[in-house]
């Protein structure tokens, strides 16, 4: 069993992998609530992730009609993916329960928060942000 280590790219006691962090939102942001939501990737941004080509240090994450949108995260185009790769800078929808949006939503509005993402990490083989 390995060790949890704070360095992107390890192996958490569980499995796990972080791939990247956005260390510069701990420094910036007061972090308060956190939620680990799943991501809705194609083929070739999964690839990416694996092979640790993601940067989510200039993203955030937006609400529009019920749904957790990422934007501004760059997932560079996977090397052998030819004519079916992805546009590195897409908004990507964000998975997480209808009442959890909706109580983010609430805390936006009312307290003028901000939802930045903190890591991304691979759990069980699916990306999780």
């Amino acid at each position: 069993m390995t060790k949890k280590r704070g360095a992107a790219g390890q192996d958490t006691p569980s499995g796990d992998r972080i791939v990247t962090q956005n260390r510069r939102a701990f420094h910036d942001y007061a972090i308060g609530d956190t939620l680990e939501t799943g991501i809705v990737l194609t083929g070739s941004e999964i690839k990416s992730i694996r092979e640790g080509k993601i940067t989510i240090s200039e993203a955030y994450v937006r609400i529009s009609d019920g749904e957790l949108w990422l934007i501004g995260a760059n997932i560079s185009p996977y090397a052998h993916g030819a004519y079916a790769n992805h546009d590195p800078d897409r908004p990507r929808k964000l998975l997480a329960h209808r009442r959890q949006i909706q109580e983010l939503a609430e805390q936006v509005e009312r307290k003028g928060m901000t939802l930045i993402p903190l890591r991304v990490r691979l759990r069980r083989g699916r990306a999780k942000l």
